[in-house]
């Protein structure tokens, strides 16, 4: 699955061009404060994880919804089917010299 983060664009749509702006909209609108590095990071690279908190606020100073900041590629992967491992290599059950089940 991979995820595109198109918040440039929606903040673009709506003539919000510097982190800078986007920092005082996300301030007076949503009312979440965010340092000048964490908005520059949301806005100029991919993040790896967004808190919810913030993904609302982002929605709310943007007057958009998450659909319109986050593009969910949902087209399987193809895997590689892994070899089979040789018998050699599996693990062995217990020993059958004179070990049994405990008692029931």
């Amino acid at each position: 699955m991979k995820i595109q983060w198109r918040l440039r664009l929606a903040a673009a749509q709506r003539e919000v061009w510097t982190g800078t702006q986007l920092r005082r909209l996300l301030a007076e609108k949503a009312g979440l404060e965010l340092s000048s590095a964490s908005v520059s990071a949301l806005f100029t690279k991919k993040p790896s994880q967004v808190k919810m908190t913030t993904l609302a606020a982002l929605c709310t100073a943007l007057e958009c919804t998450p659909n319109d900041l986050i593009e969910v590629d949902t087209t399987p992967v193809e895997r590689p089917i892994a070899p089979s491992r040789p018998v050699a290599d599996l693990p062995k059950a217990a020993s059958s010299r004179g070990r049994s089940m405990p008692p029931m």
